[in-house]
């Protein structure tokens, strides 16, 4: 018998147990609290897990962490020596692309300054500008950047892509390394950050570097909020050297009652949610995986949570 071990706090045991029963008919799925055989657990299926978790089962083969973010697992010293993987769901990729393009077509169109026009029963034109003389910087080209990067670049907007290495993509002005991060930040009228969370990236947005980028900006935030200074951020949205944010993470989560993002009304805040795990498209990935760890093979979306990704 083999159990895969379930802890979430965030996502349905019942609707995962669900949809992975049909694809697993020799897999029990089981909460922590619910193993009677520590021994018996060969999988596990996790979001951001106690310290120690992992420590009663020793024949763990495989575990699944509950997102493409691994950066909830990064500097644990409990983890087992075995593959690690994060769910790469194109459902995951196109939620998050829906909504980096909603936030930045809301102010290539100037959304914000019709909704204060509003609320003040003001008409208030502004002509539409062409999207090729807008120029949005998405920072993070991986999985879910570059398919935000493409999404955008089909509204004829012009897109560049910063990485920490160089790639090559279609329609995409791409330039890599740090030496290179300073240039891009400044020819970002909008900038999307969408690094994963490392030690390399953590901070990596200091008040420096914000005053790189042009002055009335905008800025949009759909990764991890340790990446910027959070406090700069602030600043600069109150002094109107960047002139709009849109921020689904931040440096603590929930963002606290007292925080002053909450009362600025050039900010739009959302709870954490651009990209979620959907289970019912997920499910077949993740038994597919746990499948391929039964038989002895190799894992697909392995991470390296050492490297951060």
């Amino acid at each position: 018998m083999s159990i895969l071990v379930f802890y979430s706090e965030f996502d349905s045991f019942e609707q995962w147990s669900a949809l992975l029963a049909p694809h697993l008919p020799g897999v029990t799925l089981c909460r922590a609290e619910e193993v009677q055989n520590d021994d018996e657990v060969h999988f596990a299926l996790v979001w951001k897990p106690p310290h120690g978790f992992f420590a009663p089962y020793r024949k763990l083969k495989l575990l699944i962490n509950l997102g493409a973010g691994v950066d909830s697992l990064v500097g644990r010293d409990d983890l087992p020596d075995i593959p690690i993987v994060r769910l790469s769901d194109p459902h995951m990729a196109r939620m998050m692309a829906s909504f980096v393009l909603f936030a930045v077509l809301r102010y290539v169109r100037d959304i914000p300054a019709f909704e204060r026009a509003q609320r003040e029963r003001r008409w208030h034109y502004l002509h539409p500008r062409s999207p090729e003389t807008v120029r949005v910087g998405v920072l993070g080209l991986g999985e879910l950047g570059a398919h935000a990067a493409q999404e955008l670049a089909r509204q004829g907007l012009d897109v560049r892509g910063w990485s920490r290495s160089q790639k090559t993509i279609d329609g995409i002005t791409c330039s890599s390394g740090i030496d290179a991060l300073d240039a891009f930040l400044a020819g970002s009228d909008i900038l999307v950050v969408m690094l994963p969370l490392t030690p390399q990236t953590q901070g990596l947005l200091s008040a420096e570097r914000l005053a790189r980028l042009p002055h009335g900006c905008a800025f949009i935030n759909v990764s991890r909020g340790a990446i910027v200074d959070q406090a700069a951020l602030t600043q600069a949205l109150q002094r109107g050297q960047i002139a709009e944010a849109t921020l689904d993470v931040f440096d603590r989560e929930p963002l606290p009652p007292e925080d002053a993002l909450w009362g600025m009304d050039n900010v739009l805040i959302t709870p954490h949610l651009a990209s979620v795990a959907i289970p019912a498209s997920a499910a077949s990935q993740v038994a597919a995986n746990i499948q391929r760890a039964a038989r002895g093979e190799a894992v697909l979306h392995q991470v390296f949570p050492q490297q951060g990704y």
